[in-house]
């Protein structure tokens, strides 16, 4: 645990943070134990500022939670608005909800750089070059994310499917 001291160094600091920034102690909370938890699991301890990585490790977190937030209010107010409502149809309408869930899940069992590339690609279309400057990979690389990310949404949801 002593490799990661640099990052514990900054725990109270970053609730505080995002503490202001969420204005609920509860969240900055749980953000910055999902930071923490993504540091561990990264074994970033060779980092040199670990208060920077830290605060980027948490704000991804939070514009991953906002843009999951921003896409589910989407699905349901186009499913509403194509007739999904209580006086449509409320089974394509829970349906359309749980094929969501089922794609945020499958999506939460993959690495970061396949979630960004995923999101970066297919909801904020971008293109694969630009994605690879972004994240600083070759095209090649970013292709294989995709292709990764693919298979594993394709196998989870026809498993959830049957």
């Amino acid at each position: 645990m002593s490799r990661h001291k640099g990052f514990l160094d900054h725990y109270h600091e970053l609730i505080g943070t995002w503490t202001r920034k969420l204005r609920s102690r509860q969240q900055a909370e749980d953000l910055a134990h999902d930071a923490f938890v993504r540091v561990l699991e990264n074994d970033r301890a060779g980092v040199e500022q670990p208060r920077a990585y830290l605060h980027q490790t948490a704000r991804n977190i939070a514009v991953d939670g906002y843009r999951r937030e921003d896409r589910r209010q989407a699905l349901e107010q186009d499913t509403f608005e194509a007739g999904g409502s209580a006086s449509g149809d409320p089974e394509a309408y829970m349906h359309a909800l749980e094929l969501a869930d089922s794609v945020e899940r499958a999506l939460a069992e993959l690495p970061l750089n396949c979630r960004r590339v995923f999101i970066w690609q297919k909801l904020e279309g971008l293109t694969q070059a630009e994605i690879a400057e972004r994240m600083g990979l070759t095209k090649n690389m970013v292709e294989k994310y995709m292709i990764r990310t693919l298979r594993h949404l394709r196998e989870h949801l026809d498993v959830s499917t049957r």
